[in-house]
């Protein structure tokens, strides 16, 4: 028997509350929706009273935005998943801080993705410094923390401490500057991919993803990159011209 996860919906739009309620019913029976509420000091009173598992949270509310309920809690022991329309920049921030969010207009598959995606967070304690790191994110230009999971929950790295990721099959190993390394169970294509508005990371190599920034010397010749801990990767054949193009913009803006 799937064991039940009690919500709350937070939207000013009361046609945008029973859309996602009904959606919910339909379509994700695990979720009990224990109330709906039209703004966030009203949603603070009833998280409060009946102590959901997950919140669905507009962001873009008058008074109050979403952000702001977190300010009325001194620590956020339920999950949130923000109902956003967001710009593509944003999402990405929410992306990288493993914080999840929908759509507006609601699709059903992105839904039930996320609730899936619940299930197994919901005995995390991380969701105060995931918050903080979207909060980070989203007030920059560029993203500056990500968080990567591990085997016991999530690890959160500033991007620029990264000096370069490895491939190592269906893992990934991230070399820090400072030394340290950690195996990640996620692929080279997923960093890529997170990392992939950040214009000083590169993929040099189908195995290396490279931070510009970290690079003591490069040798034309033999393509071949020298990075500040003196650690030597070979730059792909194939990579070489759009590498050297992507160095040169990178010092030209710099």
């Amino acid at each position: 028997m799937t064991e039940t996860i009690k919500a709350i919906i937070i939207d000013d739009e009361e046609r945008a509350r029973r859309l996602l309620s009904t959606t919910l019913t339909d379509h994700c029976s695990e979720i009990e929706v224990l109330a709906q509420c039209e703004n966030v000091p009203e949603g603070v009173l009833a998280i409060n009273r009946l102590k959901p598992d997950v919140v669905f949270l507009d962001i873009e509310m008058p008074e109050y935005t979403g952000f702001e309920l977190l300010d009325f809690f001194r620590e956020v022991d339920f999950e949130i998943i923000f109902v956003t329309a967001y710009s593509e920049y944003a999402i990405q921030a929410f992306e990288v801080s493993a914080i999840d969010y929908i759509l507006k207009p609601i699709r059903i598959d992105k839904l039930e993705t996320a609730v899936e995606r619940l299930k197994s967070k919901l005995s995390s304690t991380t969701m105060f410094d995931r918050l903080e790191t979207l909060k980070t994110n989203l007030a920059s230009d560029y993203i500056e923390k990500i968080a990567v999971p591990v085997s016991d929950g999530l690890i959160f790295i500033k991007v620029n401490e990264i000096s370069y990721i490895e491939a190592d099959g269906s893992y990934a190993k991230l070399q820090l500057i400072n030394g340290s390394n950690m195996l990640i169970s996620k692929n080279l294509k997923f960093f890529k991919d997170l990392l992939k508005n950040q214009n000083h990371f590169y993929r040099v190599h189908r195995s290396h993803l490279l931070n510009m920034h970290t690079i003591q010397k490069y040798n034309r010749h033999e393509s071949l990159v020298i990075l500040e801990n003196g650690t030597k990767i070979k730059v792909a054949r194939d990579h070489k011209s759009s590498f050297e193009t992507a160095l040169k913009d990178l010092h030209s803006d710099s």
